[in-house]
């Protein structure tokens, strides 16, 4: 595990660790918690797209840049 710096306004940094005890943890451990959320919900989201764009290009629907919507056409079905 790695060791950070960082610089911070002292009126954040006492709105911290306020929120640290009320928790019962420590700001350190909110920190933490709060760059691997953003970490893997950046992750999360890569996956994602990537599942949306492989499936949009192995669907079978007709939409694309020249589709025009027609109400007629949903019931020829």
């Amino acid at each position: 595990m790695k060791n950070i710096t960082l610089a911070i306004e002292e009126e954040i940094l006492d709105a911290v660790r306020i929120y640290a005890a009320e928790r019962k943890t420590s700001v350190n451990a909110v920190v933490r918690d709060y760059l691997t959320n953003i970490a893997r919900n950046r992750s999360r989201a890569k996956e994602a797209m990537a599942e949306l764009r492989k499936m949009s290009e192995t669907t079978g629907a007709r939409l694309g840049p020249g589709y025009v919507f027609d109400r007629d056409s949903l019931y020829d079905r």
